[in-house]
């Protein structure tokens, strides 16, 4: 076991890596800093001084591991637009993220299980088959689009929710939450299912293809053979053997939702990572991009590293095989 969390935490720490490369490169390619702090009308002398202080005059290559040596020890500089602490930024912005992240997982698991045994249990159906049918289209309509749909309807047309923001959120320390407002939970209805209906197609069509995988299995016609009911065997027993992979599939696409709720923060002015990263973008605020890269894959890999630990707990085989494959290159 310790060697195959070594394995994972070397994928890990190479993941990482080559993001902070991509991160100083897309930082150093989106606009000139200077101008965008200095505006046009700055002198010559005034944005050489600048270009010093920021080290921009520096080789690319010693600006890398300078940048390298920041990340490593926790000294994210200020941000460029906001002339604040980029670490304070993220802590304001990452508790909205990761709620919205969550809800929308939440959705998408509640709907999409159910739904993907529904369609395993009844495959000849008519309702199943219109089902995934929509799920298809569900997955197909950019998100903005039905950002825009969902607060067209029950927004302006019927005012039953709010069209922007988080609503009243409660502070415990460093993290604020809107879950425990009656508000914040009405702020938070729209955008997660937003953000949740491509994840309820895609749970929806794993849990169906591993379901009638099972369903073909031994013990299961000797469950119904015992004169069990439908409905035991489909949620007892069956479902119970399609979890690990629906399980696995959910926390990494937890990782997803976190890192790609840009649009749908945007659509519902949600002060969330997302809206923070495209601020920096109009901005060319170079710092907080990055930082924003960084701590988006971050998270992507360690929600991808428990993932893997809790799988090959659950499966000793994955990791026999993963150490055995990794001893073979």
């Amino acid at each position: 076991m310790f060697a195959f969390l070594l394995n994972r935490l070397a994928h890990a720490v190479l993941v990482l890596l080559v993001v902070s490369i991509l991160a100083f490169t897309l930082g150093n390619t989106v606009g000139d800093p200077v101008a965008s702090i200095l505006g046009l009308d700055a002198t010559p002398a005034d944005r050489a001084a600048l270009r010093a202080r920021l080290r921009l005059d520096e080789p690319v290559v010693l600006r890398y591991f300078l940048y390298l040596g920041d990340l490593l020890s926790g000294r994210l500089g200020n941000s460029y637009g906001a002339q604040r602490p980029i670490i304070d930024l993220l802590a304001e912005r990452i508790p909205a993220t990761v709620e919205l992240a969550l809800a929308a997982l939440l959705l998408s698991v509640a709907i999409g299980v159910p739904l993907g045994v529904f369609a395993a249990a009844h495959p000849e159906r008519r309702l199943v088959r219109f089902l995934m049918t929509s799920s298809v289209i569900g997955v197909s309509v950019p998100t903005f689009i039905l950002g825009i749909i969902l607060i067209f309807t029950f927004s302006l047309t019927l005012g039953w929710l709010p069209s922007f923001g988080r609503g009243e959120v409660v502070k415990f320390e460093y993290w604020s939450t809107g879950y425990l407002t009656a508000s914040g939970l009405k702020s938070l209805i729209m955008p997660a299912i937003c953000l949740a209906i491509g994840q309820v197609a895609l749970v929806a069509r794993l849990a169906r293809a591993e379901m009638m995988g099972v369903l073909r299995t031994d013990y299961i016609r000797f469950a119904r053979a015992r004169g069990l009911s439908d409905r035991a065997v489909n949620f007892s027993h069956a479902l119970r053997n399609t979890l690990i992979p629906i399980i696995t599939v959910s926390g990494i696409q937890l990782g997803y939702l976190v890192a790609f709720a840009v649009v749908v923060e945007q659509v519902f002015q949600w002060p969330g990572m997302g809206t923070l990263f495209l601020q920096a973008l109009s901005q060319t605020d170079v710092p907080l991009i990055s930082a924003f890269l960084m701590a988006a894959a971050l998270f992507f890999v360690s929600i991808n590293l428990v993932v893997d630990l809790l799988y090959a707990i659950a499966d000793p085989r994955l990791r026999i095989r993963t150490l055995t494959h990794g001893a073979g290159g």
